[in-house]
């Protein structure tokens, strides 16, 4: 591939990224017009989604796990049922809609090396795809609801239980959906390592105007199917036995911190942590009861919950984790897991790092359509993902579709 066209390209394009993205939707749905049904009714999350993919391809292009990451990608489309057949009509699409939108930049060299590029991008996705056909894993696993738990006003447990065997390591997430919200998926942590009876644990955290947190949270009751992707995301316990490690958790990061911290429990003997249970207020402040059972199981477990004072700006939280940072030692040591919005981790990473964490974990979930107020550059909104939200609905978002 060459990607210094592919590059030059796509900043031409990405200048007109909204105007790209439609051009390329509506191109592909007046030419397929079967292919609509397969998407949502509201888009706008879909169209974000399509231009972070893209711009993952285009500044990952020598990067070695770009094939690992495409193929994961083309496993998880199957619960969008995206047959072969999808993947020539998209490719069709995003070249005339990239023709469209590079105009003069646009030529028999960039036209060449977008359709070898893209060629090499589907011919992963369905392979990996096929790959996890031939392994006998499902598009999607079908789930019941066996508990609905509320932490607050906009707070719920869920507990499901997979029809089939669900396997997945402590600190992934997984997608859900939900037939109150046709064709939606939204991505969410499991909460606990693996269980005799199969059965896992969701926080969810309301967002005003989001419809699938309102559905599961507000409106989903026991009994109800949902629907769960193949699970995915890097952040899992990947230090020795034994080994020293910080754990950090704000807002509902809690629950894949959780699900590590449950396997931690299972490894004999005692283990030297420290874990720093961050919320924006007191009153967002969950999951002390099973703080306490926890610290039962790992005696060497220190606990220090950090949240803003009273009457105080709610972001004076962030500060307070950063200052009993500092006040800690030996960080070269301790392998370093964290897990929250990714405003809170944009703060936090770089305190680690400088503190001198070699070993620092953390992952980035897909962007859920949570949206945030427009930057000026359309290109600097569809290229950022927007920021998840803590557990706070003073914190009021944007409308999630």
């Amino acid at each position: 591939m060459d990607a210094q066209l592919l590059r030059s390209t796509f900043a031409v394009v990405e200048r007109r990224a909204e105007h790209a993205v439609t051009f390329f939707y509506s191109h592909l749905f007046w030419h397929n017009p079967g292919v609509r049904e397969l998407f949502p009714e509201d888009m706008r999350p879909q169209r974000d989604r399509l231009f972070a993919a893209l711009t993952h391809v285009v500044t990952h292009l020598e990067d070695p796990r770009l094939p690992a990451y495409l193929a994961h990608l083309g496993r998880d489309h199957r619960k969008f049922l995206a047959a072969p057949a999808l993947y020539a009509a998209v490719g069709a699409s995003l070249t005339a809609a990239f023709a469209h939108a590079a105009g003069a930049a646009w030529n028999i060299e960039a036209e060449k090396a977008w359709t070898e590029a893209y060629g090499y991008v589907a011919e992963l996705m369905i392979r990996g795809a096929e790959e996890a056909a031939a392994d006998g894993e499902p598009a999607w696993w079908d789930a019941v609801v066996t508990r609905h738990e509320r932490l607050g006003e906009d707070l719920a447990v869920l507990t499901l239980r997979p029809r089939q065997p669900f396997a997945y390591l402590p600190g992934q997430y997984v997608g859900v959906s939900s037939l109150r919200v046709p064709r939606v998926w939204r991505t969410y942590s499991l909460a606990n390592a693996a269980r005799a009876d199969g059965t896992v644990d969701l926080h969810i955290s309301r967002i005003p105007g989001g419809a699938m947190s309102t559905a599961l949270v507000d409106e989903v009751r026991v009994g109800e199917p949902l629907r769960l992707s193949a699970p995915g995301g890097a952040l899992t316990l990947q230090s020795a036995p034994g080994r020293p490690r910080t754990y950090i958790a704000a807002g509902t990061g809690w629950a894949p911190v959780k699900a590590l911290l449950e396997e931690v429990a299972q490894e004999p003997g005692s283990v030297e942590g420290r874990l720093f249970l961050v919320a924006r207020a007191k009153e967002y402040l969950y999951g002390r009861e099973d703080v306490a059972r926890l610290k039962e199981r790992i005696p060497g477990l220190n606990v220090t919950y950090i949240t803003s004072a009273p009457r105080h700006r709610r972001d004076q939280a962030t500060e307070r984790l950063i200052h009993a940072l500092y006040a800690c030692g030996n960080w070269p040591s301790h392998e370093v897991y964290v897990a929250g919005p990714p405003g809170f981790l944009a703060e936090t990473v770089p305190v680690l790092e400088h503190l001198g964490v070699a070993r620092l974990h953390h992952d980035r979930l897909p962007a859920v359509g949570r949206f945030r107020t427009r930057p000026s550059s359309t290109a600097e909104w569809l290229l950022e993902p927007p920021e998840l939200r803590w557990h706070d609905p003073e914190a009021r978002a944007p409308r999630e579709p």
